[in-house]
């Protein structure tokens, strides 16, 4: 390679020393897989078995590289099972070896004691178990000597080939694993889909394949003479490890098990430095554009890596623009609907929201103003793309439109209510909550589901997400947090990303307003909003510092908006959208007319909402209030039951107390 970054001097991997970084000879976990051979141990392969990787200077599949570290290790025949194909043998010359090695196997011997074993070697070779669970099949009533007949042609060369059944597989691997003789080697792939987790039938399987591992020998010799394994090799791969069964590779320390994750940057660099010339505008490329896309990689696999050069091509993205063409290769999306929005739309996007929200002018402008920014798409430096569109963070009194408003923005930009999602932090306020959001690691129950954001944004990228009371979440979760701030992505228990670039994201809290009845209690003028936002930022800040976690803050504070407090001249608004969804309900189900005495409800709900302690539940409080009208409607049907058409009045008295009636001469 040119670049002597990626180079590694195998020699000092004999021993273990030196650096070691991605060459052109192996991935890294095959080289720790080299040394846990050399250790002695058998491994189970579990992860990305079925990616993309390289061996000697060229790109191969998990099979032959894996096959090869076997057979640069020493071994003179490579096997691999698996449901599909049965025993195959990846390397050429492998599958005469294995048959003759098969049909070399001693005969049986007889014992003094007159049992049948191999022959032993004086290194306690085991019993051929397979044999003698087959001997004892034989009906009773047959005679001695056609029982060792039919021992003898079981143990005969098969002349149809090497076996194809798990059992049968199981047995001549445990057999030849087991014989000093030959440097042999057997990979068993996707056992967990043979031999079903959890339920009894597979456990005599697992049983075998463990003996066969833990029974193996070192070998002899090798036929060309190079150092073998410390033992011949019995391995697994599998793509969850969570499948096997615990006690199969964790009761036993010479079995050992390597996770094989994405490459890391090392091995992209060799990726790209190999696929360079593949991709849109690679004559222009300099070493600083494969710099950039290696850091714009991180995730990726080998596969992924190699599909990225044909989306270059396929979409009209140079390699020179990493972060475009990331967001394209990984949405696969022709239509994006920030740019399929209306212009005139985004430009009164204030407008809109404040028809929505009332009172609410600085926290509308605000959101209104970050999203144009996204829906024009210009911001600093070139990493914009990869983090999310916007990110908020809500904080003021109860029930002034918080969470109102992020429904509003959803509908806006992605036209309904669907791409909004709301996550009640109260429910995280364990450590172990972190994992609802990216899903339990391996082997854990509940893996294979994955995790609610993250799933969530995998099936739907263009979403409004609202984290209600941030605040009660745990530090750990908030962690996760940062990293979708900082990154714009989340991996779950799984290995798969959800990339969070095309995505709002609004925090909410009500930190700091306990405080505000108070405020409201300290004369009878209205607090200005500039003490309201002080009160708040500092309240927040505080939280964040006292929890350990103000790095949060910090990338929060740009897009932290303080709600106002609800005015008096917004209380009759609010108080007349309610009575108004009130009046749209009796007519839809009742085709009757509800008519609100504004004359009596709009003073009785203005001196409602004067006390300060109502005043400090905003909206909320005005809904509360208004549930003895409603109450009073539904007491009215029961009684008089009005017919369609009717006029139906509702008002309150100056006692408080609310009154219905219908009008006569209607229904």
């Amino acid at each position: 390679m040119d670049d002597p970054v990626n180079t590694v001097d195998f020699t000092k991997d004999e021993d273990g020393t030196g650096p070691v970084t991605a060459n052109g000879m192996m991935p890294l976990w095959a080289v720790s897989l080299g040394w846990e051979l050399r250790r002695g141990r058998q491994v189970i392969l579990n992860g990305q078995i079925r990616d993309r990787w390289w061996f000697e200077d060229r790109p191969v599949t998990f099979r032959e590289l894996v096959a090869g570290v076997l057979e640069v290790r020493g071994a003179d025949v490579v096997g691999w099972w698996d449901p599909v194909a049965g025993l195959t043998f990846p390397l050429p010359g492998h599958a005469e070896r294995f048959a003759q090695l098969d049909a070399d196997r001693p005969r049986a011997a007889t014992r003094s004691d007159g049992r049948n074993t191999p022959a032993d070697n004086g290194r306690g070779t085991p019993r051929d178990t397979a044999a003698d669970d087959r001997s004892r099949t034989t009906p009773r009533g047959r005679g001695g000597s056609e029982r060792e007949r039919d021992r003898s042609s079981l143990l005969s060369p098969r002349p149809a080939g090497p076996p194809r059944a798990f059992d049968d597989v199981v047995a001549t691997v445990h057999r030849l694993a087991a014989s000093p003789d030959a440097a042999t080697a057997f990979v068993f792939q996707d056992v967990d889909h043979h031999l079903p987790p959890g339920q009894p039938e597979s456990n005599p399987g697992y049983l075998r394949l463990r003996a066969a591992m833990t029974d193996a020998v070192t070998p002899r010799a090798t036929l060309e003479g190079r150092r073998p394994h410390a033992r011949n090799a019995v391995l697994c791969a599998v793509g969850d490890v969570g499948r096997l069964p615990g006690w199969f590779h964790l009761e036993d320390p010479r079995i050992a098990t390597l996770h094989i994750g994405p490459p890391d940057p090392s091995e992209r660099r060799l990726w790209l430095t190999w696929l360079r010339g593949d991709f849109n505008g690679a004559p222009d490329a300099t070493r600083h554009d494969i710099e950039a896309l290696v850091g714009a990689t991180d995730g990726m696999s080998g596969w992924d890596i190699d599909a990225l050069a044909r989306t270059s091509w396929l979409r009209d993205a140079p390699l020179q623009k990493p972060d475009k063409l990331l967001e394209l290769h990984r949405l696969n999306v022709s239509v994006d609907p920030w740019t399929q929005l209306d212009r005139e739309t985004v430009a009164r996007a204030a407008d809109v929201l404040g028809a929505r929200v009332v009172g609410q002018s600085k926290a509308v402008d605000a959101v209104a103003a970050a999203l144009q920014a996204a829906f024009v798409g210009i911001d600093f430096g070139g990493s914009g793309t990869a983090r999310p569109r916007g990110a908020f963070f809500f904080v003021g009194p109860t029930g002034v439109g918080k969470t109102e408003l992020a429904k509003a923005v959803a509908e806006l930009m992605f036209g309904d209510q669907s791409a909004y999602t709301r996550f009640d932090m109260s429910e995280y306020q364990q450590e172990h909550a972190a994992e609802r959001l990216a899903g339990a690691p391996p082997g854990f129950i509940g893996h294979e589901q994955g995790g609610e954001l993250t799933r969530r944004v995998q099936e739907r990228p263009f979403s409004v997400l609202l984290f209600d009371e941030i605040e009660k979440a745990h530090p750990r979760v908030l962690d996760k947090f940062l990293q979708i701030l900082e990154d714009g992505r989340l991996t779950d228990g799984r290995g798969q990303t959800a990339y969070f670039s095309q995505c709002l994201i609004i925090f909410t809290s009500n930190t700091g307003a306990e405080a505000v009845q108070d405020l409201l209690s300290e004369g009878d003028e209205e607090v200005p909003y500039s003490v309201l936002e002080a009160h708040f930022t500092r309240a927040v800040e505080e939280k964040f510092r006292a929890i350990g976690r103000p790095e949060i803050y910090g990338r929060l504070k740009p897009g932290v908006v303080v709600f106002d407090m609800l005015r008096r001249a917004h209380i009759v608004k609010i108080a007349d959208r309610l009575l108004g969804q009130l009046t749209e309900s009796v007519r839809e189900r009742h085709q009757a007319e509800l008519v609100p005495d504004t004359d009596t409800l709009h003073p009785w709900i203005t001196e409602r909402m004067s006390d300060p302690e109502h005043q400090a539940y905003g909206g909320r409080q005005i809904r509360n209030e208004l549930e003895r009208l409603r109450t009073a409607v539904v007491s009215h049907f029961l009684a008089h039951r009005p017919t369609r058409g009717s006029r139906i009045r509702l008002g309150i008295d100056d006692d408080g107390t609310p009154w219905v009636r219908t009008d006569e001469g209607n229904g």
